[in-house]
């Protein structure tokens, strides 16, 4: 009988530690864990903004999410194991949409909810049962929450009965101003790999690298109006496409990164600091004028560029 009874219990207590175990398991927020998919949508229109499966590893982004955007997030819950007296919990801090009156709608009617289940409620219960749960949540994306910087903000999280984070989703909420620079970016890098394709002269591609570099390191710090406007001192359709004069270029590489200096030093220093390097640039612009007088005897195409970065000099520090 010994053996019988000690089989019986192994067993139990094999059954209730696994239970336990799938009641508390946890990964990495937002890797998939718990969540399997999702779509953002614009809660109006519904358009298409971001789609995300983990499964099939697709993550894609066709627009950006401001502050203040009225949202319709569907969602996937793959629960993993039955747990019958295990209460999980989904919870929102967005605000009501005015598209929609509630925050949450159920897709697969046949996972059952908690019996206090109230779509107007920013969270919602359920016990952990096998299977697949489908949700929509409409939701507002607070204002006071964009910053010059993209700002991950958590949708809607996933908790354990201890109030354990079990998985999350996350979207990228970006001001107009620094959409602006992404699609700005987006462009100035294809015309990055269009230079080098097409043989242009390599120190004008190496200094277009570098002000495309710097550009992201001001974009990085919060200065978006200086980083988009590195950006569009970017030139392709005039970049000089002989080598034999490539050389014309080097001295110029000077007065762009000054140019770069400027748009962060007048973010990131005091007025003193400011007229000092501006003092600065109007020495380097009449080294310019020089330059482009003697680079129109060589090439016309050049000259015309190192005149319109002198004119983009001029028109900053106001000459």
């Amino acid at each position: 009988m010994k053996p019988k009874v000690l089989t019986i219990c192994l067993i139990l207590i094999l059954t209730v530690a696994s239970v336990g175990l799938f009641a508390t398991v946890h990964g990495d927020p937002e890797e998939g864990d718990w969540f399997t998919s999702y779509q953002v949508e614009d809660a109006g229109t519904r358009e298409l903004l971001v789609e995300v499966d983990f499964d099939t590893e697709e993550n894609r982004t066709l627009a950006p999410i401001f502050g203040g955007s009225e949202l319709a997030i569907t969602f996937t819950v793959e629960v993993p194991a039955s747990s019958p007296s295990t209460l999980l919990k989904l919870k929102t801090t967005m605000q009501h949409t005015d598209a929609q009156g509630i925050y949450w709608q159920l897709v697969t009617q046949e996972y059952e909810l908690h019996s206090s289940y109230n779509p107007n409620s920013a969270e919602v219960t359920f016990y952990q049962e096998r299977g697949t749960l489908t949700m929509t949540l409409y939701g507002k994306v607070p204002s006071y929450i964009v910053k010059d910087t993209p700002v991950p903000y958590i949708v809607v999280s996933l908790y354990s009965p201890a109030g354990e984070t079990l998985d999350e989703i996350r979207v990228k909420v970006v001001s107009a101003e620094t959409s602006e620079y992404q699609t700005l970016l987006e462009e100035k890098e294809d015309g990055l790999q269009s230079l080098k394709d097409s043989g242009i002269a390599s120190g004008y591609v190496e200094l277009y690298e570098n002000v495309l570099n710097e550009s992201k390191v001001q974009a990085n710090l919060g200065n978006v109006e200086s980083a988009i406007g590195m950006l569009n001192s970017l030139d392709v359709d005039n970049a000089p496409p002989s080598s034999t004069v490539e050389g014309l270029f080097l001295p110029v590489a000077g007065v762009l990164i000054a140019l770069v200096a400027v748009f962060g030093v007048m973010f990131l220093r005091g007025r003193g600091r400011l007229q000092y390097i501006t003092m600065v640039l109007e020495d380097q612009i009449r080294d310019l004028e020089g330059l482009t007088l003697r680079a129109s005897r060589v090439d016309r195409t050049i000259s015309t560029s190192l005149e319109s970065v002198k004119d983009r000099l001029k028109s900053i520090v106001g000459m």
